[in-house]
């Protein structure tokens, strides 16, 4: 298979999607042209240069750092459109109207590379349709690319052939968007709104239908469809005023036009109270009022009966509270027979999802399990609709479907499929199996997509019901206890490397997860190539991603400090700092995998490693100062050695090492946290060196291929610096004189001065001469001594118990 090489990326169209799907493409590294119309008056690329800068302010950020803007370039269809000859993949992004795309396609596909993959990022628009026109070279090139809002944060996207799109071209697009992008790439066939916003919106147009119904409130409607029921904690009217009324009705009004003769045709009307508030321009929190709406600091919701905002706080009833904890089966029969309001409501959606996608199934989908995971990546649930049916009990479920139909309560009177009842399905009790999903077209079970992207996910996207590795369990166990599994990849030729993986909550770090850490690097050091620290709570089964360690185990220390005070504590600091020791100079390397949190302990960890490889979401910093501490498992340590390092580099004077301790200063005091892994590296927390993947999927096969190619480059650990310079007394004092003016100002507490002082004091390596030499052992019995004379003071005792009870810091 010949190599698939990007040299460059047009995004035709500088709205709302395009913007940021080009920005996302930068984060990944692509180089991309940004097209727009030509303005009228000031520079020709006035249009794109606008929606660039646009994109520095939007939250959530498409950036993983601001500053990437200028590597954007902007350009517009009359004085750059033969500069699309260089592009390999044009994606057009402009809006939803067919005509305006086929006038655009007019124009730009004589100036397209004859190799190149042309796409549509359409929400709901015949592929079909659109390609009509064009040469059958450039059908053959061409298909529908998906993307969901935003694209960065958003995991899927939907690739859409037509009959006339060649295999390899959607193979290769497949590639790029899994690895290079990061995304879960969905294949959909080409019906009205694909897969994700037609199941999706359809769940939304039943859950207001069904509100109706039984009278339930819109507060109280998300209160029981969100992360009660594994699900967005946006839910249902939150998520729609999310993302827009506008682009909901807009999807509505694709269903209407297009899909006459579906059986569920009268759920498409747009509902009336959606209509009133598109009509009236409240559409959702672009324009600060929707279905809910920000008064001051109070959130009002809208009462569909008087049209007027009212005071929020409908909630589940505590019966269907305990009830949506039960297992699925047990949970599903009782919502069915119990007779509340809220009960019956929830029922009615479950049955009217799953009627749904059972008739849709073999028209929209090759497979159940791409409909799974386009639920699962674009609208946040936890499990899938038909893997909430399979976990159920199959056939129950689809008996109280078929009973709920014929006596007319569904939304629609269409019988649901055969196979439902008969054959494989009903066999196995599911759609999905250890053979792969169900398919109606093809009558059997599915695999997964044999793509070679996919070998470097060790552990590919979890689907309840089929036969996929558990992390937990899977490889070969070396050894396990309550708080760490050490295990090798059993596979042949993946067993050389040692993999730890944390079992405490949050996967913090306490005294047994560091023993079996270094038990772990000492049985590497006697058999194996390398240790890799890897958390498989990065595959979480929503959306992927996960911690891997919000820091050190407080509560596991408090014992500690009940019986000997503050200074009970210092065992405990110490015992991390040797440990984090180990792990720096182990005669293997110890790399760090990193998603999602690296905080405190965690990011002290990743700080010491040989190497880190980080998914581009991963949220890193030490944040001590939170709960009134100072970093002290070797984090401000490091910090010195850093800033020692870039001095010699450029052979600063010792009294100038401030300018080099500044940020890692900063960043500590301030308890700044990355944005992203981009801005990790640009805070100091990764190296130039360090490795970004965009996939997290991906993360633990490119964590071990690192730390295979150093032990095959003959690593060794770094010496141990005796001689480290520091900034001393004299840096120390300028730092303070800041922050008295920070204090004195109001911006910061007493107490603050006071944390932010010893980590000064600690950064710069006490009360000596600038210039003067130290050793590791120096710098961290300065940071010992700081955490354990804070933790004696009041504040910062009132700061660990606030977080510990409430899970929010205190601020004293």
């Amino acid at each position: 298979m010949s190599n698939f090489i990007i040299r460059k990326v047009a995004v035709l169209g500088a709205g709302v999607m395009g913007a940021q799907i080009a920005a996302h493409l930068i984060n990944a590294r692509v180089p991309v042209l940004l097209f727009d119309l030509p303005a009228k008056e000031g520079p020709k690329n006035a249009i794109a240069l606008k929606a660039i800068e646009n994109l520095k302010k939007l939250s959530p950020a498409p950036f993983g750092v601001k500053d990437d803007a200028q590597f954007i370039t902007p350009a517009n269809y009359e004085d750059d459109i033969e500069k699309l000859a260089e592009c390999d993949v044009v994606i057009e992004a402009i809006a939803e109207r067919m005509d305006w795309k086929h006038d655009l396609y007019r124009k730009v596909a004589p100036h397209l590379n004859p190799n190149a993959i042309f796409a549509s990022n359409t929400s709901g628009l015949s592929i079909t349709e659109l390609s009509k026109g064009f040469d059958d070279a450039l059908k053959a090139r061409f298909c529908g690319v998906h993307f969901f809002n935003p694209p960065r944060y958003m995991h899927l996207v939907e690739l859409i052939p037509t009959e006339h799109t060649k295999p390899e071209i959607l193979d290769q697009l497949e590639t790029l968007l899994t690895s290079v992008v990061g995304k879960g790439v969905v294949r959909a066939k080409d019906t009205p709104n694909f897969i994700a916003n037609r199941v999706g919106v359809f769940s939304i147009l039943a859950v207001i239908a069904e509100a109706k119904q039984f009278g339930l409130r819109f507060d109280e409607v998300d209160d029981l469809t969100g992360s009660r029921l594994g699900r967005a904690k946006s839910a249902t009217f939150r998520t729609a005023d999310v993302v827009g009324l506008d682009t909901m009705a807009h999807v509505i009004k694709t269903m209407q036009d297009n899909l006459a003769a579906d059986p569920f045709f009268p759920v498409y009307e747009t509902p009336a109270v959606l209509a009133a508030l598109v009509q009236k321009g409240a559409l959702g929190q672009k324009s600060g009022a929707g279905f809910y709406r920000k008064e001051g600091k109070t959130i009002k919701v809208l009462d569909p009966n008087s049209g007027e905002y009212v005071d929020g706080g409908g909630k589940a009833d505590e019966l269907i509270g305990r009830i949506l904890k039960r297992p699925p089966a047990e949970r599903l029969k009782l919502l069915r027979e119990t007779q509340h309001p809220q009960a019956q409501f929830l029922w009615a959606i479950f049955r009217d999802v799953f009627h749904y996608i059972a008739v849709h199934l073999e028209s929209i989908a090759d497979n159940a399990r791409e409909v799974d995971f386009a639920i699962r990546w674009g609208f946040g649930w936890n499990e899938g609709p038909f893997e909430d049916w399979q976990a159920a009990g199959w056939k129950q479920v689809a008996e109280w479907v078929k009973e709920d139909i014929d006596a007319g309560k569904a939304l629609a009177s269409a019988p649901l499929p055969a196979w439902v009842f008969d054959g494989p399905v009903a066999q196995a009790g599911g759609v999905h199996t250890a053979e792969g999903s169900w398919s109606p077209a093809a009558q059997r079970f599915v695999p997964r997509s044999t793509l070679p992207v996919y070998e470097r996910q060790v552990f590919r996207a979890p689907l309840a019901g089929e036969a996929g590795a558990d992390p937990k369990q899977w490889g070969n166990t070396l050894f396990e206890t309550e708080h760490v599994r050490a295990w090798t990849d059993s596979r042949a030729g993946e067993d050389d490397v040692v993999i730890v993986s944390f079992k405490s909550k949050m996967n913090t770090i306490g005294p047994g997860v560091l023993e079996g850490l270094i038990r772990a690097i000492e049985l590497a050091e006697q058999r194996y190539k390398a240790v890799v620290v890897w958390q498989p709570t990065s595959l979480k089964l929503g959306t992927p991603g996960g911690p891997f360690s919000a820091g050190a185990n407080l509560e596991e220390a408090m014992p500690a400090f009940m019986m000997g005070g503050a200074k009970g504590i210092e065992p405990f600091v110490k015992n991390f700092q040797q440990s984090m020791l180990r792990v720096k100079y182990a005669n293997v390397p110890v790399v760090t995998a990193v998603s999602g949190i690296a905080l405190g302990g965690g990011c002290e960890l990743m700080l010491q490693s040989a190497k880190r490889v980080a998914h581009v979401e991963s949220y890193v910093g030490l944040v001590e100062v939170g709960v009134g501490l100072v970093p002290a498992g070797g984090g401000l340590k490091e910090a010195a050695l850093r800033a020692a390092d870039a001095a010699n580099a450029v052979g600063a004077a010792p009294g100038d090492l401030l300018r080099f301790l500044q940020k890692s200063f900063e960043n500590a005091a301030m308890a700044k946290v990355s944005g992203s892994a981009l801005e990790a590296r640009a805070m100091g927390y990764l190296k130039p060196s360090d490795t970004i993947v965009f996939n997290v999927f991906e993360l633990l096969d490119t964590a071990k291929q690192e730390a295979r190619a150093l032990a095959a480059a003959g690593y060794r650990p770094p010496l141990r610096p005796t001689q480290i310079p520091v900034a001393g007394r004299s840096a120390i004092s300028t730092i303070k004189a800041s922050l008295v003016n920070l204090r004195d100002g109001r911006f910061i507490s007493e107490h603050d001065f006071l944390i932010a002082s010893r980590i000064a004091e600690a950064v710069c390596g006490g009360d000596v001469e600038a210039g003067s030499l130290v050793d590791e052992e120096w710098l961290l019995a300065l940071e010992r001594r700081a955490f354990v004379d804070l933790l004696g003071t009041q504040k910062t005792q009132e700061r660990i118990m606030g977080l510990l009870q409430t899970g929010k810091p205190v601020r004293n």
